[in-house]
C-alpha cells in the first residue's frame, strides 16, 4: 500500500510552489547525489512540505509512501544527508539534492542504492556490452 502525503496550503515560497509539476499524489522524485564525487546515492519522494523542510533545515526530508509519514535521512540510522544544494530539472518535475552523505545512503546498508543490480555496464572490465544505438 502506498500512502499520499496530507494536502494543504504549500509552505514553499509561491514562486517555487507554482513551478513544481507534481505527480497526482502530490509527490516529486528527489535524487540524492554526493556533492563532491557526483555519486548517485538514492531516490526518495518529496511533497511541498518535505521540500520546504529540506530547504530550511539543511537535512533531507522525504515522504515515505510505504509508512505514510515524513522521515529525515539519518534520524534513526545516523547516516545523515547534509544538504549542499537543491535544484529542479528543466521540467520542474524532479529535484536534485546534492548532499554530504555520512555512511550508507541505502536502507540495506550499502553506500548507494544503485550498486547491487547493474543491468548494463559501461563496457569496461568484462561488463555487458553497450547495445547498438
Amino acid at each position: 500500500m502506498t500512502s499520499s502525503p496530507p494536502r494543504g496550503p504549500s509552505p514553499l515560497a509561491p514562486e517555487i510552489a507554482a513551478r513544481l509539476k507534481r505527480s497526482p499524489d502530490g509527490l516529486l522524485p528527489a535524487i540524492a547525489q554526493q556533492y563532491d564525487t557526483g555519486e548517485v546515492l538514492m531516490l526518495g519522494w518529496m511533497d511541498d512540505e518535505a521540500l520546504h523542510r529540506t530547504l530550511t533545515t539543511g537535512r533531507c526530508t522525504y515522504w515515505s509512501r510505504s509508512r505514510g509519514e515524513y522521515w529525515v535521512k539519518g534520524d534513526t540510522s545516523g547516516h545523515v544527508q547534509r544538504v549542499r544544494s537543491v535544484a529542479l530539472d528543466c521540467d520542474a518535475d524532479t529535484v536534485l539534492v546534492k548532499v554530504d552523505q555520512t555512511g550508507a545512503a541505502c536502507h540495506t546498508g550499502a553506500r548507494t542504492c544503485f550498486d547491487a543490480d547493474v543491468l548494463l555496464g559501461d563496457g569496461t572490465g568484462g561488463d555487458a556490452p553497450v547495445a547498438d544505438q
